[in-house]
């Protein structure tokens, strides 16, 4: 990604990044209405802000050109998988808040639990492989989360902020899935070795 200013533009290349994450986050969250189709979207959006690397444009009618070629059944179960994994814990809490016995030691593990997963089934959508193959994506993002602690706290970070933006400014909801999917692969990039690039350095 170029670093200066060209003659006669008005923004910088970084403000106009900005710009991008911001449309590409409309784009997911659109693209995540139908719900089982939030990890395939998610992905997606990881998959266009890291062409951004390589100087490929980032804007909402690439990625949903990206989207409209990689929904399959696979994204599909994926987001079914999540959806599910969603209902659950929230039934699990809602149950350990009725004043079962044992319940906050049992809200405590399923909020751990369910951090670790969370934790896991982002980095899997920042990982290059969720584009064809989520098992695959699913196994390396377990390794990382074990092995890149420090990357899986900036995960549970950008996912605990965008989260606060959205309850505190409902209307942003439509656009942190751009900057919570620039974190992911923000996230991705750091781990893949000492040459490897960075969002918006060279």
């Amino acid at each position: 990604m170029r670093t200066t200013r060209e003659a006669g533009e008005i923004f910088g290349p970084r403000m106009t990044l900005f710009a991008d994450v911001l449309s590409i986050g409309f784009a997911t969250a659109v693209a995540c209405l139908p719900l089982v189709t939030a990890p395939a979207a998610l992905s997606t959006a990881c998959a266009v802000l890291r062409g951004v690397r390589e100087d490929r444009p980032a804007t909402a009618g690439r990625y949903f050109t990206l989207l409209g070629r990689r929904l399959r059944v696979g994204d599909l179960a994926a987001g079914t998988v999540a959806l599910a994994g969603v209902l659950l814990v929230l039934a699990d809490l809602a149950l350990a808040g009725a004043g079962l016995p044992g319940g906050p030691a049992f809200a405590l593990a399923a909020a751990a639990i369910s951090a670790s997963a969370a934790v896991v089934g982002l980095r899997a959508c920042g990982r290059p492989e969720s584009v064809t193959d989520w098992p695959a994506a699913v196994r390396a993002a377990a390794r990382d989360t074990v092995r890149d602690t420090g990357g899986s706290a900036l995960v549970l970070l950008a996912l605990a902020a965008a989260a606060l933006c959205a309850w505190a400014l409902p209307p942003l909801l439509f656009l942190v899935p751009g900057p919570l999917a620039m974190a992911l692969t923000a996230v991705h990039v750091r781990g893949t070795g000492p040459d490897a690039y960075r969002l918006g350095q060279r």
